[in-house]
């Protein structure tokens, strides 16, 4: 894909000699809602449903538009339609291998794939995306994780953890407008609200995909009609 992966732009030194810009707020929130949409679409558009197993920046591609895209299948399953109806009670014959930091815990525990094991990975790279930090980084350890990490700062704190790379894209729509910025924090809010409750650690208590896409639409598009408003006014 002409920009790469995700994890590429998430983790990148930015400055005037790579001549790579971070990602803006409306470009997060685009490639959320692209993600989101995919994993969705595997799992309620597809019959039977298709699970990936191991959703992580590095394997959500960026086209030429900056939409994103999510590939590598290599581990992906087909879900069996009497498991699908069972997921929390079903032990697992295939030895799932994910990723460290994005498999869900109830794999390392035996139970079976199911859209809730996707539902988690999807959780922590919204959390990875709009935080900048990786489930992975030495700052988690000690039963710290990214999830404990987000959930810790929800709510009043959620702008002190946020990406300070996203600011860089963001311009003149950050400056004096205490509405604008008022917004952008409660779209913060909203979009690591989301990243946690995914990444539940009981699959029981995560959103189902399509609620997810459906919440994640509903932030986004309340940020576009957000953003519309400010550049009227600044007009």
């Amino acid at each position: 894909m002409a920009n790469g992966s995700l994890d590429s732009w998430m983790h990148s030194n930015f400055d005037s000699q790579n001549g790579q810009r971070a990602l803006s707020l409306s470009q997060r929130l685009d490639i959320a809602a692209d993600i989101v949409d995919a994993l969705d679409y595997l799992h309620n558009g597809c019959q039977p449903p298709v699970i990936h197993c191991d959703l992580k920046p590095s394997n959500i591609l960026l086209n030429k538009d900056m939409r994103a895209r999510v590939g590598d299948f290599g581990i992906a399953r087909v879900l069996d339609e009497a498991i699908s109806k069972q997921p929390m009670n079903s032990n697992s014959s295939i030895g799932i291998r994910g990723s460290i930091g994005y498999i869900a815990p109830e794999y390392g525990e035996g139970l079976a794939v199911s859209t809730y094991g996707d539902v988690f990975s999807l959780g922590i790279t919204f959390i990875e995306l709009f935080t900048g930090k990786s489930p992975t980084n030495d700052m988690f350890k000690d039963g710290i994780s990214l999830h404990h990490y987000a959930e810790v700062a929800f709510p009043d704190k959620v702008s002190e953890i946020a990406d300070a790379n996203m600011w860089l894209s963001e311009g003149a729509n950050t400056s004096n407008d205490t509405r604008y910025i008022t917004r952008i924090k409660e779209c913060l809010s909203s979009v690591i609200q989301l990243g946690i409750l995914c990444s539940k650690q009981l699959p029981i208590e995560r959103l189902s995909m399509s609620n997810a896409a459906a919440v994640m639409h509903a932030i986004r598009d309340k940020y576009i009609s957000t953003q519309q408003l400010s550049d009227v006014r600044s007009y």
